[in-house]
């Protein structure tokens, strides 16, 4: 059964900016907030367990990009959000 066309992006920059969103900016976000948490817990733990978490939240990421409804508002907030975790990685790493 297909999908009802009124549920669907009708403008190709939408498009896409959520699929680039999805991918790219969700990516930047998982790897940032590990890094995060690595820069201020115990470090070869969180780096042996970000092979699974990483892929498990860039799955999650992407999802939510496709059930925005404005590409380029998900695309500032994984920025803003890439931004914080770098942010706490860079004083994660400078307090030690």
């Amino acid at each position: 059964m297909p999908a009802n066309p009124k549920y669907l992006t009708n403008s190709p920059w939408q498009r896409f900016a959520k699929i680039s969103a999805g991918f790219l900016g969700g990516f930047g976000v998982s790897i940032t907030f590990h890094l995060a948490l690595a820069a201020w817990l115990n470090r070869p733990n969180i780096i042996i367990t970000s092979a699974f978490t990483a892929f498990l939240l860039w799955g999650g990421l992407m999802i939510l990009a496709f059930l925005a409804k404005n590409g380029w508002k998900l695309w500032g907030f994984y920025l803003l959000m890439t931004l914080f975790f770098g942010l706490m990685t860079n004083v994660g790493i400078s307090s030690f």
